[in-house]
């Protein structure tokens, strides 16, 4: 079964509430739609009901059967200028004047239990939706900083067919830090297990492979190690490794002792953006893999970020997969 179709058969399962907050776009009140009448998600739309209603009518587009929620509303804007107050150390006025943005209310939406998560970025940057999130939802405890992951399909890896990897940052952190590394490893872990239902085993990656070279950013990757396996003793996290010492165990029989990671990783962690985006890319295009994200992780409820160019079909596999990590939330990072 194609990835996407078991997350939108996965979500199916218990379809929980799913805000988008730019609901002026086409493709947003398309998607909606679809994604109410496939019975994926509960999703609300963030504006003026009239407006809105208006605006789909003209492009033949019937929003009967979607909820929408006006960002206007004198008494929603009270509640959750108050509870960003609180949240935030800042006067309700200011608080309130924030709220009414699209982003900031659908993200107080979430944050006060009502909707489970949020899918946006067709008509803002993704540093806007992150910042958003940021200031509205916060992270998951023992996170302090949101991180993405690709789910890369890989059309034949050594005789199994579309086997997915997880590789991370690939899109948001140009160049953590040992704590930021060890949190994206444990947040990937986490996700793996969620949405892939495999057992992750994560490596952190180098240009050297446990002692094969010394250099200030082979340190890093090291210290990350070391952090991220004081957080999680319960993962399977190893490094440094070398791409080929993390996944082939030919080369790991040769180059590691003693390592449950070595030669069978899904979990690849990059050092910094640099590496991971241009991996991804290459990955992709010339080994002919698919890749599924960036999908978002870190924040306290699950957030995703769509490309600008995004069709309604990639909006709604978002969806699904929105819906799966917000089924999925008690998982602890």
């Amino acid at each position: 079964m194609d990835l996407i179709e078991h997350f939108i058969q996965a979500a199916q399962q218990n379809p929980v509430r799913i805000v988008y907050p730019e609901a002026h776009d086409e493709r947003i009140l398309r998607a909606a739609v679809k994604v109410s009448e496939l019975k994926i998600a509960r999703p609300i739309l963030v504006g003026e009901k009239a407006e809105l209603t208006g605006l789909a009518d003209g492009l033949g587009i019937n929003l009967a059967g979607v909820e929408i929620q006006n960002n206007q509303d004198a008494s929603l804007l009270d509640t959750y200028a108050e509870l960003y107050s609180q949240r935030r150390k800042v006067k309700p006025t200011i608080a309130r004047r924030l709220i009414k943005k699209p982003l900031s209310f659908a993200g107080m939406m979430v944050k006060a239990g009502a909707a489970a998560g949020m899918v946006a970025g067709v008509a803002n940057a993704t540093t806007s939706v992150i910042q958003a999130a940021s200031l509205t939802i916060g992270f998951e405890p023992g996170i302090s900083t949101p991180s993405s992951f690709f789910i890369m399909i890989i059309p034949d890896y050594y005789g199994q067919i579309d086997y997915p990897i997880i590789f991370a940052d690939c899109a948001v952190n140009i160049d953590p830090t040992p704590q930021e590394l060890a949190e994206i490893a444990i947040a990937s872990g986490a996700n793996a297990k969620a949405l892939l239902g495999v057992e992750p085993r994560i490596a952190l990656l180098s240009f050297a492979t446990q002692g094969s070279a010394n250099h200030i950013r082979v340190d890093k990757v090291r210290d990350t190690v070391a952090i991220a396996r004081e957080k999680a003793p319960h993962l399977l996290i190893d490094g440094e490794f070398q791409a080929d010492a993390a996944l082939i165990p030919q080369v790991a029989a040769k180059k590691v002792k003693d390592s449950l990671v070595a030669g069978s990783a899904n979990v690849l962690i990059f050092p910094d953006l640099d590496s991971g985006n241009i991996a991804y890319k290459l990955v992709q295009y010339l080994a002919g893999s698919k890749a599924i994200g960036p999908i978002m992780q870190g924040f306290a409820s699950p957030i995703n970020d769509l490309s600008r160019g995004a069709s309604v079909e990639d909006i709604i596999a978002v969806t699904a997969i929105t819906v799966v990590q917000a089924q999925n939330k008690s998982t602890s990072y």
